[in-house]
């Protein structure tokens, strides 16, 4: 019994700090187009394109999309749950955001419109350091990114009063 009551007590604990485990480092989206490297910048996740399997090209700015912020100030609203706003590139729009952890290797990305009526989102999957497995390349190929999101994001980032 009173083993039980340990092992029940240790898988609990264990659970629950994967959980609370903030979504840093590098997603590749749904359909594998992109990677993006989420951060922790000053109390707030953010995320950029680190990686595009295709170039492409931001439709508001003209500007190539990859370094671009795509997960814009996510702060923890409960556990394992970050709200923000998302940018679409494709569309120029940004909405009102949420991202939570289904697991150590899946994030859910959902966006919203008019005020969270209708919401619309991705499974994305954690993805290794290793440059086989298409995470940000560093070879200077202008494909990947050599990166650092919280550098990227500053001037976006809300001062502190």
């Amino acid at each position: 019994m009173r083993l039980t009551i340990i092992t029940f007590c240790t898988v609990t604990l264990a659970s629950s700090a994967a959980l609370a485990a903030e979504p840093t480092g590098d997603w590749r989206v749904e359909d594998g187009s992109a990677i993006i490297r989420i951060d922790n910048c000053r109390g707030a996740l953010w995320g950029v394109v680190a990686w595009e399997k295709v170039p492409g090209r931001d439709e508001r700015s003209g500007r190539p999309t990859l370094g671009s912020p795509v997960l814009i100030n996510m702060r923890a609203s409960s556990q394992a749950r970050w709200d923000g706003q998302i940018y679409n590139a494709q569309n120029g729009q940004t909405y009102r955001a949420n991202v939570r952890m289904v697991g150590d290797n899946t994030l859910r990305v959902e966006g919203c419109v008019m005020g969270g009526v209708f919401c619309g989102g991705q499974r994305w999957t954690r993805v290794g350091g290793d440059a086989s497995t298409g995470t940000a390349q560093k070879n200077g190929s202008g494909r990947g990114a050599q990166n650092d999101v919280c550098a990227r994001v500053s001037n976006l980032s809300p001062r502190p009063d």
